[in-house]
């Protein structure tokens, strides 16, 4: 054979080699979509970290929370009250806590976990654009980031929560997103052949899980504790429950007639809420954090003179102080969403003078800084207990319960009274409101309502043989002229009242000595306002006008 016959052979067999290796090899290792998923929801841990140090540094928006917002603005009605009164009845059923603060933690739960499913929803779709090329995956990340920057923006604009400019949100938000988007890319784009130990792979699985694993612990706990610590807010300045001077109070009786009264039953609610165990109910996830050199009060339309106030100038103003119960139309029979408070303001009549008010005004239109807004008409404006109300129970009203500025109005329940207050317009119409677009009442007058806070067998008197039972009776402006309580199928008999009442507009404490019988029992108990009418016994929803019927609470001797 010659020379050239054999490099024929060599180029023949070599050519043959190439293909046969061809046709056997091994492509580079993939990540799967479960493990793209999987970082993207993992990342999202960091990025919320990093929003709320954000939050807590510049008053930047926390993504997931304005989210959560306005997702919540824009449910139907009757989707968002169903989800309300389901997160209502776990809480009650399970007893495990107020309600109004274990509702508002597991909205902020359920806000987190709705970002870290964006996450996965975001590794996802970034697996999926790299499916025919692996190496495209941070070009695209940045553009899929670029994409969420948008959306988020214009999330957080819309709900308004953040006093920031919008400018230094939009580049906070960019940053942060298409950041999140290149990184998101990269981890994908490595994680495949690094967890399967590919040769060719430029981390090893050790590595690969070290830098996953460090960066997202370091930048998650490290922003989670600098963002606590300065967000950090010091323990609440003691409130003053007990009554002692009453004689600067309208309405109050006598400190002589207080002090005369019955005691109540053991287990009775305090007859003044401290302000850290009042109920708060409102559309946000968290409250807004007003300036009080910054803020103004700004009163404008159907007016002589537009006013902008500082809270300076409006607790120089003429104030009156008064207790006063607050109930939200969301209480159930029963419940805890109610309060009395002492609160101290400015007669709202004495601003509308100040301003001018036109005399074809019908309504006033308020708007809170976390996005709530209520119209409330002139028949409850002009009277002489509607207040805007800067202190509660003599301290500066706090940032939970509407800082700086909260409307005050007798006989209404709480969705008619905005907290946050910054701007209000005077108007000759019907105006709109939050809550009465929602499907809820447009009057929400208060329901004359009694409960039973607690039958004190530990109490008990064996000398007379009776158990103190006691609870509270409230019928808004109306007050209470009587309280009957049943055992079991008895005749409903008259609990004695702790009347005094604090005002004309508070709740009464109200007691009952039962004679003592063992085993166990059922209690009930119905008030009658101050005209002598009987509480709606027929048992009806919170919504739309409030609740109605007869608590009972089941006890033994």
């Amino acid at each position: 054979m010659s020379e050239r016959d054999i490099e024929s052979v060599n180029a023949a067999e070599s050519e043959m080699s190439q293909e046969i290796l061809a046709e056997h090899e091994v492509e580079p290792t993939r990540t799967s979509y479960v493990t793209a998923a999987g970082l993207g929801a993992l990342t999202s841990i960091s990025v919320m970290a990093s929003s709320y140090l954000a939050e807590a540094i510049a008053g930047l928006p926390f993504t997931p929370f304005d989210l959560f917002d306005g997702l919540a603005r824009i449910l139907p009605g009757d989707l968002l009250t169903f989800g309300i009164d389901a997160l209502v009845s776990v809480i009650t059923v399970l007893k495990i806590g107020p309600t109004s603060s274990v509702a508002k933690t597991v909205e902020q739960i359920m806000a987190l976990l709705i970002f870290v499913a964006i996450g996965g929803a975001f590794g996802l779709l970034l697996r999926w654009l790299g499916r025919d090329d692996l190496r495209q995956l941070t070009g695209y990340g940045k553009r899929a980031g670029a994409v969420l920057f948008g959306a988020f923006w214009l999330v957080s604009v819309a709900v308004g929560f953040s006093q920031t400019n919008v400018v230094w949100i939009g580049l906070w938000l960019a940053i942060l997103n298409v950041s999140w988007g290149w990184s998101l890319g990269w981890l994908i784009q490595r994680a495949g052949p690094a967890l399967a130990g590919d040769p060719n792979s430029s981390l090893s699985r050790r590595e690969f899980v070290g830098l996953l694993g460090g960066s997202v612990v370091t930048i998650s706990v490290g922003s989670w504790v600098v963002a606590s610590l300065l967000g950090r807010e010091g323990p609440p300045a003691p409130v003053q429950v007990e009554i002692l001077d009453t004689s600067s109070l309208t309405d109050s009786p006598s400190s002589e007639a207080l002090a005369a009264r019955i005691d109540p039953a053991p287990g009775t609610r305090l007859e003044i809420t401290p302000n850290e165990g009042f109920y708060r109910i409102d559309i946000s996830t968290r409250k807004p954090r007003l300036v009080p050199e910054t803020w103004r009060l700004e009163l404008n339309g159907l007016v002589n003179r537009p006013l902008s106030l500082t809270l300076d100038e409006i607790r120089a103003m003429p104030s009156i102080s008064y207790h006063h119960t607050l109930s939200c139309i969301s209480n159930r029979i029963g419940g805890d969403l109610i309060g009395t408070t002492r609160w101290t303001g400015v007669l709202v009549r004495d601003m509308l003078e100040l301003a001018g008010m036109h005399s074809t005004a019908e309504e006033l239109f308020i708007e809170a800084a976390d996005g709530f807004y209520e119209s409330v008409s002139m028949s409850d404006l002009l009277g002489d207990r509607t207040i805007f109300a800067y202190e509660m129970n003599g301290q500066p009203l706090p940032h939970d319960h509407g800082f700086p500025l909260r409307i005050i109005i007798p006989h209404r329940y709480g969705m008619k009274q905005p907290k946050w207050i910054v701007n209000m317009e005077v108007l000759d119409r019907e105006g709109r409101g939050y809550w009465v677009e929602r499907g809820w009442s447009e009057e929400a007058f208060v329901r004359t309502t009694s409960v039973i806070d607690n039958v004190a067998t530990g109490a008990a008197d064996e000398e007379m043989g009776t158990v103190p039972v006691g609870g509270i009776a409230y019928a808004g402006a109306n007050e209470i002229s009587k309280v009957e309580v049943q055992v079991d199928d008895g005749p409903w008999v008259e609990a004695d009242l702790r009347a005094p009442a604090l005002s004309p507009l508070t709740w009464v404490q109200w007691r009952y000595d039962w004679p003592r019988e063992t085993g166990r029992h059922l209690f009930k108990v119905r008030a009658y306002d101050g005209l002598g009418k009987l509480q709606v016994l027929e048992s009806n929803p919170v919504r739309p006008d409030g609740a109605t019927g007869i608590h009972e609470l089941s006890a033994s001797a």
